[in-house]
């Protein structure tokens, strides 16, 4: 029982004397506990040290020697049970002492407030007295341990930024790789290559899924069998009509990133759900496809939603040591913009970007009359915040091979 532990935590001296008084009431426990909750008062009062329970058990029938034998036979299979009771764990114990304290207080409010509404009390005395006598043990101590800022520490980490390489060089000349912790924001006007990008950076050659990295792709605006489509046409280096003609050696190369690889249609899904499913899987790489679209809409304001969402993605990263690639549209003041900047991600101008850690913004040339679009491969990656090692800024030029599936540069 949680009361019997206590008492062996507070058996401690050094845990009672961080506790006793005000902060630990005897009212937190049963009556019968309460007694030698008491007795172990008296103790710690008269011996500087930790007390034992066969100990604190003599001294409790010491000074209750008139006890009937009924009593006698309670108390001793209560003090068998607290002997057989490990104590918790310092800082569990501390937190249930804490919660249990305020629950204590809060009761000693409401009965207060009850006599007021019941016209019982005339003046706000006993409420001053009762906030002056708690107030300064309400709020719980904290054991807090801080981070290590040792200079190796500090350079190994450093150096860990940039576990996963990008495989597009143009883009890895100036951004290395990102890491666990990282929550990447990559925007994109429909139909700009949003999904393939994805797609070439974890598959295609040289990709986090070539490197070994676990990745976990959530999407809910395309049908995930097209998702998947782009996955085997940039493991594989080939287009749907070659896929289909030599499935053999599509396979053999589909195969060595497959394994790395897992695809879940999410749509209706919410932050929540994806948090879950991070937990249980431990990916190293997480796809947002569409990261919008997981944001519980409870307000009327999209950049109010979409920031709470944002938070909870790079908490996700951060947590679970991931990083988090969180896919959106650009708004429609970026439609034939070839250098987007921030203020252009759909739906929120400021609150999405202010999490990222990077942003990677795709744009192409702006549709010439009579000009196929699709003959237009050029693909411009703007890095619009980087937070990463050189926290260069600026617009790479690239290519979109759209039948393979890939970023070339």
């Amino acid at each position: 029982m949680t009361e019997t532990a206590l008492l062996r935590n507070l058996m401690d001296k050094e845990f009672y004397n961080n506790h006793k008084g005000m902060r630990c009431p005897d009212e937190l426990f049963t009556k019968d506990m309460r007694k030698i909750k008491q007795a172990l008062d008296q103790a710690m009062v008269l011996y500087d040290k930790s007390i034992s329970p066969s100990e604190l058990e003599a001294l409790f029938f010491t000074a209750n020697r008139t006890m009937t034998t009924a009593n006698k036979d309670a108390y001793s299979h209560l003090f068998k049970r607290i002997a057989g009771e490990p104590p918790m764990h310092e800082e569990i114990a501390t937190e249930v002492l804490s919660r249990l304290f305020q629950q204590h207080v809060g009761e000693l409010v409401t009965n207060l407030g009850f006599n007021y509404v019941n016209g019982e009390e005339n003046n706000l005395e006993k409420l001053r007295k009762l906030v002056e006598d708690y107030k300064d043990d309400f709020t719980p101590n904290l054991n807090i341990q801080f981070e290590d800022i040792e200079l190796d520490t500090i350079l190994e980490g450093i150096q860990t930024e940039t576990q996963w390489k990008m495989n597009i060089p143009s883009l890895r000349e100036r951004v290395e790789g990102i890491s666990g912790g990282h929550l990447v924001m990559v925007g994109a006007r429909p139909n700009a290559g949003k999904t393939t990008f994805h797609a070439s950076l974890i598959a295609s050659p040289n990709g986090f899924a070539h490197q070994g990295a676990k990745c976990l792709i959530l999407t809910n605006e395309e049908k995930a069998v097209r998702v998947a489509a782009r996955y085997v046409q940039a493991s594989s280096g080939m287009n749907i009509k070659q896929i289909t003609e030599n499935k053999a050696l599509a396979l053999s190369r589909y195969t060595k990133v497959k394994q790395q690889i897992q695809l879940k249609d999410s749509t209706g899904k919410d932050m929540s759900w994806v948090e879950a499913v991070v937990k249980s899987q431990k990916p190293d790489i997480v796809v947002l496809d569409m990261g919008d679209k997981f944001a519980t809409q409870d307000s009327d304001k999209s950049d109010v939603y979409l920031k709470k969402a944002a938070i909870h993605a790079r908490n996700i990263a951060k947590i679970y040591n991931c990083a988090v690639i969180w896919m959106s549209q650009l708004s429609a003041d970026a439609e034939g913009v070839v250098q987007p900047n921030m203020s252009m991600m759909e739906g929120s101008k400021t609150g999405k970007a202010a999490e990222a850690d990077l942003m990677v913004l795709i744009s192409k040339n702006r549709q010439v009359e009579g000009v196929d679009e699709e003959e237009d491969l050029t693909r411009y990656l703007t890095i619009a915040k980087n937070k990463l090692d050189g926290g260069w800024h600026g617009r790479i030029t690239c290519e979109l091979d759209g039948d393979i599936a890939q970023y070339t540069a």
